[in-house]
């Protein structure tokens, strides 16, 4: 068959290629009917950066690498990679080779060529006229599953050729969405042996992840619970046989890590699970986000395998160990091992089975318990500078039990961390290894070594480490203090003035690549460090007794500095977390009036909102006044944005402009409110500070739950209490803020729907004292 030479504007094959690409000129020919109505299906499954970069200057190399199909608009030429990609359209595939991160280890697997069978013309025009049926009209759901299971029928003994085929594999991923589970398992059962070619295919790819995800909406059904364990069960069995092709392979190991969710029963397209973003990663580990360990733990899988989930792991595992070199410097097989460590977290057994083969360890040491063993410790310090094993580390580090944790800290780390730390792939070890550190022991050791570094690593661009170590220290309540005084020693000399601190730290790069520090001054127009943000942020939410310094620094900025931090992302982060901490309001608020006659503009910035509310929250009657009115003028503007609805209605500036004595007597009233609760529930710590207002430290991180639940039923009763149609205000007490040891003062009676509650409060404070005075009375 010929075609019009203009049809697909390309140039007939020269005489050696002929052969080779007739059957593909033909089958093009026939399914060009179908090519007007499909519509087209963007699948984009990229592959993510694991690990948490600090800055473009220290970012892995590696461009990334998608699934998602290119020539899309070209379909109806032949395939748009034939002359650059391994996977066209045509008699055979080449050899694929692993792909390797570098050149550490020995050769690559050469996976098994195969011949791909051309689809004959009149499969190809069958499935063409079934495109047109199922894409371009409207049918019933019934009717729709009846043709797309028949049309599934057709597939058999033919599911390799018609799931790589570039054309035909678009219409399979339609009748896989639209058939009945019972077709879609015969489907998959049917083509489970030749279920690795088609993962491994840059079209059957697509084919396979439809055909899962088809199956996932499926795991809720209990009956048809076993079905779908068996057909799982045969592709698992198929995969195992040589698991290293499908690991090693870009497409391949993205339809393997979705296979393995499956067996779990998480979401597909879990980002936790096939492949988390570095900023991700990062906002995990500083801000002490549940690790996959607690996750697992705190989440039931019901509808999952875990069963089949363990054999498939333990399996490819076993299968492999003689491959274990390449699997550790492969960067598709370390996203693989990756998501398995996530899903099999919790399962002491089952890691202390797999991860001892990953660190390339013998099966009789993991035996007897030691499972290290003092051969391959040079082995793995020289692994972990590899980019994709120590992305893979990272995540040993993360979910192994407590004794593996210790044992690779002790056997391995221990007296290499500072070398590690200098290294570009090595650095983001070492954070893994102080952010999930087991106890203060570990801190201490890890200070030991890195502790008096501090300049040495944010000076080579390591502030990553820095910052792993003052969260941990946090989290484990071990070496604050000598963390914060390290921290601000390595950005200011012993006789200059600890104000310089905070400013240095906003632009950590600038200062250090500046040839004259001690004549250094806040540059202008310069976006503040992402990382050093990120360090204050974690020192101020530190005890205020180790932060003096900082919080010195950054009261003592000037108001256009403070007024330029609040305006940068970074920046106007920090300035919330020191609004947040447990600093003394006074020290808060004199940061806030450096701010005064910028509200309005802040609070249309598309993160200064959140800045306006923090400012708000620690300021006096007064100074809210000053905000509101601020914000007042910008009303209309402020309504239009994002966050500014909520800004607006938070802090009732429709009742300040409408009345406004009436705002500032509820303003008094709230804040009397917040304050009988904080003395009565709050921290016995912070109840001898008679200045501190518990609207200023209602967000701080070690504050009880349960108060924040009675900050919210407090605004509550009070947004009750500003219906004019109430009478008086609630809570008439205005500004009290002495402490009542005996308990609540009950407050007047209201008739609002929220009125019981606070009598209860009351009620239950009276009866306890009325039952002491009678124990007492009796006891006399």
């Amino acid at each position: 068959m010929l075609l019009h030479p203009n049809e697909f504007r390309r140039s007939s094959p020269p005489p050696s290629a002929t052969v080779g690409i007739a059957g593909e000129v033909l089958m093009v020919s026939v399914g060009s009917k179908a090519l007007s109505l499909r519509k087209h299906k963007a699948c984009n499954l990229t592959e993510d950066s694991m690990m948490a970069g600090e800055d473009n200057s220290s970012k892995w190399g590696g461009r990334k690498r998608s699934m998602s199909r290119k020539g899309e608009k070209k379909r109806g030429s032949f395939d748009g990679d034939y002359a650059t990609k391994k996977r066209s359209g045509g008699v055979h595939d080449e050899p694929v080779k692993t792909r390797k991160s570098s050149n550490y280890q020995g050769a690559s697997v050469p996976q098994t060529s195969f011949v791909r069978k051309q689809v004959d013309p009149e499969t190809a025009k069958y499935f063409s006229e079934i495109a047109n049926v199922v894409e371009g009209t409207e049918i019933d759901l019934e009717e729709r599953s009846a043709i797309c299971g028949n049309a599934l029928e057709e597939t058999r003994q033919k599911e390799v050729e018609l799931s790589t085929d570039y054309i035909i594999s678009h219409t399979l991923q339609t009748l896989l969405e639209g058939c009945s589970v019972d077709h879609l398992c015969g489907f998959l059962q049917s083509c489970a042996k030749d279920f690795p070619r088609i993962a491994m295919d840059r079209s059957g790819s697509h084919v396979a992840e439809t055909a899962l995800r088809s199956l996932a909406f499926h795991l809720q059904d209990n009956e048809t619970h076993s079905l779908v364990e068996e057909t799982l069960t045969t592709i698992c069995q198929a995969i195992v046989v040589n698991p290293v092709d499908v690991m090693c392979d870009c497409y391949g190991s993205h339809v393997l890590r979705s296979l393995l969710c499956l067996c779990k029963g998480v979401p597909l397209d879990a980002s936790e699970f096939h492949g988390t973003k570095a900023s991700t990663v990062l906002a995990e580990r500083l801000n002490f986000r549940p690790s996959f360990l607690d996750k697992n733990s705190a989440q039931h899988f019901q509808h999952g395998y875990p069963n089949l989930l363990k054999f498939l792991v333990s399996e490819m595992l076993n299968t492999s160990r003689k491959d274990i070199a390449t699997l550790q410097v492969d960067q598709y097989s370390s996203l693989v091992l990756q998501t398995a460590l996530k899903l099999l977290a919790g399962q002491e057994q089952e890691l202390l089975d797999i991860i001892p083969i990953l660190l390339g360890c013998s099966r009789k040491n993991s035996v007897e318990g030691n499972f290290i063993e003092s051969t391959v410790v040079q082995k793995l310090l020289n692994l972990v500078k590899e980019t994709a094993y120590s992305r893979l580390m990272e995540v040993i580090l993360e979910v192994a039990p407590e004794n593996l944790y210790n044992e690779l800290f002790t056997k391995v780390f221990r007296y290499s961390l500072f070398e590690m730390s200098s290294h570009p792939c090595g650095n983001f070890v070492v954070q893994a290894l102080i952010s999930y550190a087991r106890s203060p022991d570990h801190m201490e050791l890890i200070w030991e070594e890195v502790g008096a570094k501090f300049m040495d690593l944010l000076g080579m661009g390591r502030s990553g480490v820095v910052a792993s170590f003052i969260a941990a220290s946090q989290k484990l309540h071990s070496q604050e203090h000598k963390c914060c005084h390290a921290l601000a020693a390595a950005v200011r000399l012993a006789d200059e003035s600890p104000t310089c601190i905070v400013p240095r730290i906003l632009f950590l790069d600038n200062y250090f690549c500046s040839g004259d520090k001690s004549n250094w001054s806040w540059p202008n127009g310069v976006k503040m460090h992402v990382m050093g943000s990120l360090i204050l942020q974690s020192v101020f939410r530190l005890p205020s007794e180790f932060n003096q310094a900082f919080i010195t620094s950054i009261t003592s900025l000037e108001a256009d500095h403070v007024l330029a931090a609040s305006r940068d992302s970074g920046g106007a982060r920090v300035i919330e977390a020191f609004l947040t901490s447990n600093a003394s309001v006074k020290q808060k608020r004199k940061l806030v009036v450096k701010l005064r006659g910028h509200f309005g503009e802040l609070s249309v910035h598309p993160s200064g909102s959140f800045t306006v509310e923090k400012c708000f929250n620690a300021s006096s009657i007064s100074l809210r006044e000053a905000i509101v009115s601020e914000l007042l003028a910008v009303q209309t503007e402020l309504s239009k944005t994002k966050q500014g609805p909520y800004l607006l209605r938070k802090l009732d500036i429709e009742g300040f402009a409408k009345r406004p004595d009436q705002w500032k007597s509820r303003q008094a009233s709230k804040e009397s409110a917040y304050q009988e609760f904080y003395y009565a529930f709050g921290p016995t710590a912070s109840k001898s500070s008679k200045n501190d207002s518990f609207l200023a430290d209602a967000h701080h991180t070690s504050q009880p739950a349960k108060l924040k639940e009675m900050r919210k039923e407090i605004d509550a009763c009070l947004a009750s209490a500003a219906d004019p149609s109430l009478g008086t205000q609630f809570l008439a007490q205005k500004g009290s803020t002495k402490s009542r040891k005996s308990g609540l003062k009950r407050p007047p009676e209201r008739a609002g729907k929220h009125s019981h509650k606070f009598n209860k409060y009351a009620m239950d404070d009276d009866i306890s004292k009325s039952k002491n005075r009678k124990q007492r009375k009796n006891k006399g």
